[in-house]
């Protein structure tokens, strides 16, 4: 072996690795907390989402957000689950990149999209910046679904049902792509697929989720990632 060139080789690995880093590396990760006030006590449950600039602009520019909507089980079969999509004229699905953003903007932090990663404190999520929320009186039939308004969760859900607070909190980004948990830094939260199975399915199961819980689609989305965004 010629080892002359094993110095050139390592060089470049090391540039083309770190760029990968640099490019796939998320702007910044956040904790999305969801609290529901039971009859049987809070009921809360959270998911991280990572939230991706393109910085090789093979996206066109565009940012996305990687994780699950977020699925609270509330007891005796009612649940309430967080998507990541908001509601303009039709069902927005890029809103969810900014919750985190817009809710420190909101609680007084005038912190811009690359500052983000160094934020701390947990803020709450309230009025447009809330995603939608729905709920499924069977979570094995995507038709089961209705849209559950913020202040309506106990007309949705039943007497002593009330939804206590969402709250956005920026987490370490971790030591990308090695964050499997501890000092590495948090995954991303999974699991949306275990609690609603039909989404692994090849028909176009979340769209009539979607259409049952009456959300207005576009026709250029695709549904599925109201649920989860890999």
């Amino acid at each position: 072996m010629n080892f002359k060139y094993v110095g050139p080789l390592v060089l470049l690995a090391a540039i083309v690795i770190g760029d990968q880093i640099r490019i796939n590396r998320p702007n910044h990760k956040y904790r999305l907390t969801v609290e529901v006030e039971t009859p049987a006590g809070v009921k809360s449950a959270a998911g991280i989402m990572a939230v991706h600039p393109d910085r090789s602009y093979s996206r066109g520019g565009k940012t996305r957000t990687r994780g699950d909507a977020v699925f609270v089980d509330l007891g005796g079969g009612k649940n309430l689950v967080a998507l990541l999509a908001h509601i303009d004229k039709s069902l927005e699905l890029d809103e969810i990149n900014y919750v985190a953003l817009r809710a420190y903007k909101a609680a007084g932090q005038n912190v811009s999209f690359s500052q983000m990663s160094r934020v701390t404190g947990a803020v709450p999520v309230t009025g447009e910046v809330i995603p939608v929320l729905v709920s499924f009186a069977d979570p094995a039939d995507p038709a089961s679904a209705r849209r559950v308004p913020p202040n309506e969760v106990e007309g949705a859900l039943g007497k002593g049902y009330r939804l206590r607070g969402i709250s956005a909190e920026v987490v370490p980004n971790g030591l990308w792509p090695l964050d499997f948990g501890g000092s590495l830094g948090d995954p991303v939260t999974r699991g949306i697929e275990a609690r609603l199975p039909w989404l692994n399915g090849a028909d176009d199961a979340a769209g009539r989720a979607l259409q049952a819980a009456g959300l207005p689609t576009a026709e250029a989305i695709d549904s599925k990632d109201a649920f989860t965004r890999k």
